[in-house]
C-alpha cells in the first residue's frame, strides 16, 4: 500500500502538466518543454551537487547513454508532444490517450516471471479499457459538432500527438523501471535528479527551435506568467512527483506500476473539471469509477493466493 500511496502522489502532481498548456497558453509547445527543462535542469543541479562527486563514481557510459534517452522519452519529446495534444485537441481527449499507458505497461510486465497471469490481470486490464472507453465516446460526440474543416482537423493533429506522447512514455515507465531495479545502489530520487539535469541539457537544444519556429511578441505580464508554470510545473511535477513515482517503481512489481498512471488520469480529469468550473458529465464520472476500480482489482490479482483448502 506504501508503493500505492506514493504512485497516487505522483499522479496528483502530474495531472498538474495538463493544465500548464492552458495555463502559458500564449505560448507553443516547444517553449513549454524548453521552460520547464531548464528549470527543472537548475533545480536538479542544485539538490544533486552535494552528492555529485560520489554518484559519478557510480555512473558509467552506459548508464549515461540510458539516462540521455529516458530523459528524451519520458521528459523532452513527451511533453512537447503532450502540450501539442492538449492545445490542439483539449484536456479531455489527451487524458483519454494518456490513459491507455497503463494497459500498455502491465501487458508489457506480465511477461515477468513473477508477475500474475493475464486472466488474473484481464478484470483490471478491462475496468481501465473501460473508462478510456467513456471518455472516448464523449470526445467522438464533441468532435462531431465541428462544423468547420479546420477546426476537424486540429483535434485530429492533437490525437496523433498524444499517441505520441503515450508511445514515448510507456517506453520509458517500462525501461526506467528496469534501470531502477538494475541500480539498486543509486536512490531512486537521485535517479530523477540525474534526469532532470540530462533534460536540462536537452532542453538547451530547444531553446534555438523554440525561438525561430514558434511566434515571439508576448507581453512582459506572459513571460512573467510563462516563468511562473514552468517553475511551478519544474518544481511540482520533476523533482517531486518524479521522485515519488521512481519510489513506487522499486516498491511495486511492474504490472502494477503501470496501473499507477491512472491516477495522473484522474487528477488531470479533476483539474480540468476546476479549470473549466463544471461538473463532470456521466460519462465521466463512469470513467473515473472505471479508473478505481481498475486500481482496486489490480491490487487484488497481486495478492498472495491462499492456498487451498484441503
Amino acid at each position: 500500500m506504501v508503493g500505492v500511496g506514493f504512485g497516487a502522489a505522483a499522479g496528483a502532481v502530474w495531472g498538474l502538466v495538463f493544465l500548464a498548456p492552458e495555463l502559458a497558453g500564449d505560448f507553443g509547445p516547444l517553449h513549454l518543454a524548453a521552460g520547464r527543462y531548464l528549470a527543472y535542469g537548475l533545480i536538479a543541479a542544485v539538490l544533486l551537487m552535494p552528492r555529485w562527486r560520489t554518484l559519478v563514481r557510480l555512473l558509467g557510459r552506459t548508464e549515461w547513454i540510458a539516462l540521455t534517452w529516458l530523459s528524451l522519452l519520458g521528459n523532452t519529446l513527451y511533453y512537447i508532444l503532450l502540450s501539442s495534444a492538449v492545445q490542439l485537441a483539449g484536456i479531455s481527449v489527451t487524458s483519454l490517450v494518456i490513459g491507455f499507458i497503463p494497459v500498455v505497461v502491465t501487458l508489457v510486465g506480465s511477461r515477468d516471471a513473477s508477475a500474475p497471469s493475464l486472466v488474473r490481470l484481464a478484470p483490471s486490464l478491462l475496468l481501465g479499457c473501460g473508462a478510456v472507453a467513456c471518455i472516448g465516446w464523449q470526445t467522438l460526440g464533441q468532435m462531431r459538432v465541428t462544423d468547420s474543416a479546420e477546426a476537424g482537423l486540429m483535434p485530429l493533429i492533437g490525437l496523433l500527438c498524444a499517441i505520441g506522447a503515450l508511445a514515448s512514455w510507456a517506453t520509458f515507465a517500462v525501461i526506467n523501471s528496469r534501470w531502477l531495479v538494475r541500480l539498486g545502489e543509486v536512490s531512486a530520487h537521485d535517479w530523477s535528479l540525474l534526469l532532470g539535469i540530462v533534460t536540462g541539457l536537452q532542453a538547451v537544444l530547444l531553446v534555438p527551435f523554440a525561438l525561430l519556429l514558434e511566434p515571439a511578441g508576448h507581453d512582459t505580464a506572459a513571460w512573467y506568467r510563462f516563468l511562473a508554470v514552468s517553475g511551478g510545473v519544474a518544481l511540482l511535477a520533476s523533482v517531486v512527483g518524479n521522485a515519488f513515482w521512481n519510489t513506487m517503481s522499486r516498491l511495486l512489481p511492474l504490472t502494477m506500476v503501470g496501473q499507477m498512471i491512472l491516477f495522473e488520469t484522474a487528477f488531470a480529469l479533476l483539474y480540468g473539471f476546476l479549470w473549466e468550473s463544471r461538473l463532470p458529465t456521466v460519462p465521466e464520472l463512469l470513467a473515473i469509477a472505471f479508473m478505481g476500480a481498475s486500481v482496486l482489482t489490480c491490487l487484488t490479482a497481486h495478492a498472495p493466493r491462499r492456498p487451498a483448502a484441503t
